[in-house]
């Protein structure tokens, strides 16, 4: 899984409608010298997304410099829900700059102040208390220490069972990685935590078993007992799908943590800030958490994540012995203020609530056109998911799925290379200041891109 796409400029079919426009070759001859450098200074893992050197990004759009214009369906990998370079959001940095305040480490700001009482008013009642950090990897491994050190105040040293899913991500770090469900990210780690396990997650397509049995079967799989267990670490959506798990299931997850005294967190990262039509992903399970995990779409632009949760938990650690030094950085937090009231003021999960259905449809479209290669086609709010799969098999096809989104570029809409636990998945994740008749024209290119991509496979079969 995973590989580069295509350096050499490609004579495309001019392109020139109200939401997308090219008009040379891509990628441009030009943008190479750039390309060739981040190759040879970077390491190779940076590779893999389509040869774009952006020049701009502006609201639902980004542009190179030679005049070509991408319909975005990236966000910059779910972080710009307000879309690229809010106005709103762009003077509240320039103002912050100009402020003279850049960096303050943890002694106090206004701004500061201001963010965290911003989140916690938008956070369920309970969770009444910020850690700011900069990466979502950052706050789900707080999550984790903060759920372990409440295993062992309230239940000895054997309670620091940390249980996520099998396909989950939570970020590249040890902790993270640890918790996640996808193997071959965490083969480096060798000596696994064997108290960090994963259980089955119940999408419904790879995993079919969605009732809770399945989590208490992976808890005995592991010679774990609930009284060893101190935390829960689930994306309320998994990211490689998008999938959601049933509600009663959820429910049910949520009963049994507050039963065993048990910290359920969820990984709100690339969910929270309206994503699905919700302000919190986690609102559609109608549950509360104990500790919510957020980043990306926070701030729409700046590096900023956050852990809110229960002042008991959160509590935990005495004066300066859970920091971190580029804390609620002030740049950081002027750009998530005037996000978030950008967000609530135009009512952005509203958009993305109302655009449900039309991606939905759109998808399950396509999965009729073709449904012994699109295995399963996912949508809720404005994040979706078509999963690729081999013809008359039950069995990811990483490849099919670069296809689509490499003929995807070269029409002028924007994707990330394929998600999934082995890159099946092409995700679809618009800025929710999306109009209805964007996404139309974004969904019309890629049935094109569907079509092209399975005609050209058959052929080369054919060879």
């Amino acid at each position: 899984m995973g590989k580069e796409f295509s350096f050499v400029p490609r004579e495309v079919p001019r392109v020139e409608t109200k939401f997308r426009r090219l008009v040379t070759p891509v990628p441009h001859p030009e943008s190479l010298p750039t390309l060739e450098k981040l190759r040879q200074f970077e390491p190779q893992s940076m590779r893999g997304q389509p040869p774009l050197v952006w020049e701009r990004a502006e609201d639902i759009f980004v542009f190179d410099k030679y005049g070509n214009k991408w319909l975005d369906w990236t966000s910059g990998v779910l972080v710009t829900n307000a879309g690229h370079g809010a106005p709103e959001v762009r003077q509240a940095i320039l103002d912050q700059v100009h402020s003279g305040l850049l960096h303050n480490y943890v002694f106090p700001s206004e701004e500061r102040a201001e963010l965290a009482e911003c989140l916690a008013g938008v956070a369920p009642s309970g969770l009444s208390k910020v850690f700011l950090l900069t990466t979502g990897s950052e706050a789900t491994e707080c999550a984790i220490k903060l759920a372990r050190a409440h295993g062992l105040a309230v239940g000895g040293k054997k309670k620091i069972g940390i249980v996520g899913y099998e396909r989950g991500f939570h970020g590249r770090t040890l902790g993270a990685q640890q918790a996640g469900g996808l193997a071959g990210q965490k083969s480096w780690i060798v000596n696994l935590d064997p108290a960090i396990i994963n259980a089955p997650f119940p999408d419904g397509y790879w995993q079919q078993n969605t009732s809770f049995d399945t989590f208490l079967a992976a808890l005995q799989r592991a010679n774990l007992k609930p009284e060893e267990i101190a935390g829960v670490l689930m994306e309320t959506y998994q990211g490689v799908g998008p999938d959601f798990a049933p509600v009663e299931y959820v429910r049910e997850l949520a009963a049994w943590c507050k039963q065993h005294k048990v910290v359920l967190i969820f990984d709100e990262v690339q969910a929270g800030f309206g994503r699905t039509g919700k302000f919190w992903a986690f609102e559609h399970y109608d549950v509360v958490p104990d500790l919510i995990c957020c980043g990306k779409g926070i701030s729409s632009s700046l590096p900023l994540s956050a852990v809110i949760g229960r002042p008991e938990i959160m509590d935990q650690f005495p004066p300066g012995s859970m920091t971190s030094t580029h804390t609620g950085n002030p740049v950081c937090c002027a750009a998530a203020l005037a996000n978030l009231k950008k967000i609530v003021k135009e009512d952005l999960a509203g958009n993305a609530a109302r655009l449900e259905p039309v991606l939905l449809d759109g998808l399950k479209q396509i999965q009729r056109k073709h449904p012994g290669v699109v295995g399963h086609v996912s949508a809720r709010g404005l994040v979706g998911g078509l999963q690729a799969i081999k013809s008359g098999a039950k069995e990811p096809d990483h490849d099919l799925a670069h296809a689509i989104i490499e003929r995807c570029f070269q029409k002028g809409l924007l994707m990330f290379s394929p998600v999934g636990a082995w890159g099946q998945t092409v995700k679809i994740a618009p800025p929710l200041t999306t109009p209805e008749p964007a996404l139309r024209e974004g969904l019309e290119v890629l049935g094109e891109a569907v079509d092209e991509a399975i005609l050209a496979e058959l052929s080369c079969r054919k060879l």
